[in-house]
């Protein structure tokens, strides 16, 4: 059994410790500043990994500490990548695992693809111009989604048409270069995902619906099993299929 310690025991790591056992996964350690305890030696001793679903303030911090003491890491949280060289410096120079992700649920993992093979089938036609939209709820600090960012780099590395995306409200015409993806917030929505195709005749539209948290919670510990003896930086995307053996 996977011995895990959680950095982070907020809604994601309470559904991590709920449904770990049933993954063959056991929490032997939960670190949070409401417990009053620290990423030290003995909170960290007995655990093989360490699931990382903070705050992107935090996430190069506790990398560096959790590297001390040669744990490997799986991190859930996002926006922090601007500081990927660093990370992917403490993880060889440490010889220790991590993997990160912008989502790691497995349906979304799934979707990414169907986005990608759909791009690549829609770049041949010009009849149809592409845009996104996400919505989640009221408590998500950031926006756009990091998962919004991954799919519209997904879309601009596809249709060459396409070559900047653009987040924010437009007070002018969208430009033919241009890929919009729009973010609303509000409510208790876990998640939805929307990429459409239009044309003048009709409207293609790909869409991933999260009905709960449970899918990242389980992508996480899947993660957490295949990072176990690895050395080095992944992205959850790009080993997912090695991840699921599909």
């Amino acid at each position: 059994m996977l011995k895990i310690c959680l950095i982070g025991y907020g809604q994601m790591g309470k559904l991590i410790k709920y449904i770990a056992t049933k993954n063959d996964c056991q929490i032997v350690s939960i670190i949070d500043p409401i417990l009053n305890n620290k990423i030290d030696e003995e909170n960290l001793k007995d655990c093989d990994v360490c699931i990382d679903f903070t705050a992107p303030d935090f996430v190069k911090e506790n990398i560096i500490k959790i590297a001390k003491f040669k744990k490997n890491i799986v991190i859930g949280t996002t926006s922090w990548y601007s500081e990927i060289t660093k990370i992917r410096e403490i993880a060889e120079k440490n010889n220790i695992g991590i993997i990160y992700g912008s989502n790691f649920s497995l349906g979304m993992n799934l979707f990414f693809k169907i986005v990608e093979q759909t791009t690549q089938i829609m770049n041949n036609s010009n009849d149809y111009d592409v845009f996104g939209y996400e919505i989640h709820h009221h408590k998500k600090v950031d926006s756009p989604s990091g998962t919004a960012k991954q799919i519209s780099n997904i879309i601009l590395e596809n249709i060459k048409n396409k070559n900047i995306a653009q987040y924010e409200k437009l007070d002018r015409k969208i430009h033919n270069e241009e890929f919009h993806f729009s973010s609303i917030r509000g409510g208790n929505v876990p998640g939805i995902h929307s990429i459409c195709f239009d044309s003048p005749a009709d409207t293609i539209e790909l869409k991933h619906t999260a009905r709960n948290r449970e899918g990242l919670a389980l992508g996480a510990l899947k993660a957490a099993h295949w990072i176990k003896n690895k050395t080095g930086l992944y992205e959850f995307s790009s080993v997912f299929s090695e991840i699921l053996e599909i």
